[in-house]
């Protein structure tokens, strides 16, 4: 069990933080150790959503994540197709199954996330980056391709042909040309993961119910189509404004305190 690949601490009010972190490399890579992890963790999360608030994911390295492990991309041929295949396909699960979670994930990256790191980022909810860190999906330049989800979620998140020309190029950018373009929320002079943590917090702080619905319209109204969207809207948030917890938020309001929320 890869398990020590990304360990697991939950503070006092429900915050997770995950630093991935990989004991037998220099750097964190999309090897068996990193996907038996990955797979432990989402499945822990799905089992304890109800106690978890918010995921801050991060890195121990000094880079966020470099992405697919080269010593072994080099070894596969036509004959690996299949199993090679099924392991991307596991990747993309993993990272759907973290992006459809229901609980607000934040990627907190003090170093670059490159290609499958990229990847990681873009799968969570927000992302917080040090102003020194760098992007980009360089696939191309060893004749691959961002199958783990570049390819898709960057044209959703920035413009189409911004997109386009990072993954043709495979050339890096930088933190401040990530935020122009919208793709990350906060850049830090300092540690990505404390404003993230910060950010985590102000999540929490707000109704649960509420938090766990918007979070399901945000990712999953791209889909729908229009003459449905206001329909599928009100199935989701129409539970959430005859909550006990609806009425706690207006009766806190209007006495001027922190809300007691239960999550019903």
């Amino acid at each position: 069990m890869s398990e020590h690949m990304i360990t697991w601490d939950q503070d006092a009010d429900g915050v997770v933080t995950l630093t991935m972190d990989d004991p037998q490399a220099r750097v964190n890579t999309m090897n068996e150790r990193y996907q038996d992890a990955m797979d432990a963790v989402v499945d822990r999360l799905e089992a304890e959503r109800d106690t978890v608030t918010g995921v801050v994911l991060t890195s121990a390295k000094k880079t966020f994540f470099a992405g697919g492990d080269l010593n072994e991309l080099i070894k596969v041929t036509k004959a690996d197709a299949k199993p090679f295949y099924d392991m991307i396909l596991n990747i993309k699960g993993q990272l759907r199954r973290l992006e459809t979670l229901g609980i607000p994930v934040v990627a907190a990256l003090n170093g670059s996330a490159l290609g499958g790191g990229l990847e990681i980022a873009l799968s969570c909810d927000m992302i917080v980056a040090n102003r020194n860190a760098k992007f980009g999906i360089p696939e191309v330049k060893r004749g691959l391709a961002a199958a783990a989800g570049g390819l898709i979620r960057m044209p959703r998140q920035m413009p189409i042909r911004v997109a386009m020309e990072f993954a043709l190029t495979g050339e890096f950018f930088g933190a401040e040309r990530a935020h122009q373009l919208g793709i990350i929320n906060r850049v830090t002079d300092g540690p990505a993961l404390d404003a993230a943590l910060e950010l985590a917090a102000a999540i929490g702080a707000n109704g649960p119910l509420a938090v766990k619905a918007s979070k399901q319209v945000v990712v999953e109204s791209r889909l729908w189509p229009e003459d449905q969207m206001w329909k599928k809207q009100q199935e989701i948030v129409g539970p959430v404004f005859v909550s006990e917890d609806a009425r706690e938020g207006a009766a806190a309001f209007a006495e001027k305190r922190a809300p007691n929320w239960k999550g019903k």
